[in-house]
């Protein structure tokens, strides 16, 4: 007999740890802070510092600039060109609506009422919507593929409740944890079946582990400092990982050992990009799954002549 399925935001203590379960994971649950204004500037500072953390150099224009970035932006003509300037434009509307929303804040720790409808914060929400659907426009660190769901986090801390915000980022973790699952079970299944790499699914499958737990701990908790040394040690010790080679190995095997070990060094820095930003990052998973496949049959095809010949 089948249990009842697990609804999503059912909240359990599991040993000893209060979790939230969203879409096939236990999260670790926090308390939200109260839906203040105060609170939501503190927020989406924090997701404003987050995001330019995650995506790529210079364009985090200041928003007194928007004006020119807009401007830069709509004269550009060159595809590519066009790209970057999209995304120093969404840099500007996001830093423009950030400054707003700061400054209405301190308006109303002067005692100044801030009405949610006002000119101001109907400006606030226009730039970091137009922010959002620029978001597109804007790659990750790695230069791979873009995250939008970063860009459309302070519009949606901006425009929701604090308590309704953080459902949906236990959402998004769960995207991320399904990820760095994908990407780990590709890696064992190539690596851990090829005789080069031998052993190396015990070092995948800690990284992998701690990654899940970085990727659900806010900065905050207590106990970052052992989860994220455990962190970044499990991603040394699975980057020293050295194939196994006989003696005098062939130019053939010490390519495919090269390669290999440069697709393990990939996978790990995948795993810490997912865990960091703390959203899924499809693309370049499906991409790094297929290398981790293609890579696979290679090794095959060495130790059948068979397949090599096929």
């Amino acid at each position: 007999m089948n249990e009842d399925p697990i609804e999503n935001g059912t909240v359990r203590e599991i040993d000893g740890v209060r979790r939230v379960y969203y879409d096939g994971y236990w999260i670790k649950a926090y308390d939200p802070p109260a839906d203040s204004l105060a609170e939501k500037r503190h927020l989406i500072e924090a997701l404003t510092r987050r995001l330019f953390n995650h995506v790529e150099h210079g364009i985090n224009v200041p928003g007194k600039r928007l004006g020119e970035a807009r401007a830069a932006f709509e004269a550009e003509t060159v595809p590519e060109r066009k790209r970057v300037k999209g995304a120093m434009l969404a840099g500007a509307l996001f830093n423009r609506g950030t400054d707003i929303f700061t400054k209405l804040v301190d308006l109303q720790a002067q005692g100044v009422d801030v009405a949610q409808d006002s000119a101001l914060m109907r400006e606030c929400g226009q730039c970091l919507q137009e922010a959002l659907s620029l978001g597109k426009m804007v790659l990750h660190r790695s230069g791979e593929e873009g995250i939008d769901e970063l860009w459309g986090e302070p519009f949606r801390a901006f425009s929701i409740p604090i308590e309704a915000f953080y459902a949906s980022r236990y959402l998004k973790i769960a995207e991320a944890l399904r990820c760095i699952d994908r990407i780990a079970a590709a890696m064992i299944a190539a690596f851990g079946n090829s005789a080069l790499f031998h052993g190396v699914e015990n070092d995948i499958a800690t990284l992998c582990d701690a990654a899940k737990v970085k990727c659900e701990t806010l900065r905050t908790d207590e106990a970052v400092f052992d989860i994220w040394t455990d962190f970044v040690v499990a991603g040394e010790h699975l980057s020293a990982f050295a194939p196994h080679l006989v003696n005098a190995p062939t130019p053939e095997l010490m390519q495919l050992a090269t390669d290999g070990r440069q697709l393990i060094v990939r996978g790990r820095e995948l795993i810490g990009d997912i865990a960091r930003a703390r959203v899924a990052m499809p693309k370049s998973t499906r991409d790094y799954v297929a290398r981790c496949e293609a890579w696979a049959e290679r090794d095959r095809a060495r130790l059948n002549p068979l397949i090599a010949g096929a």
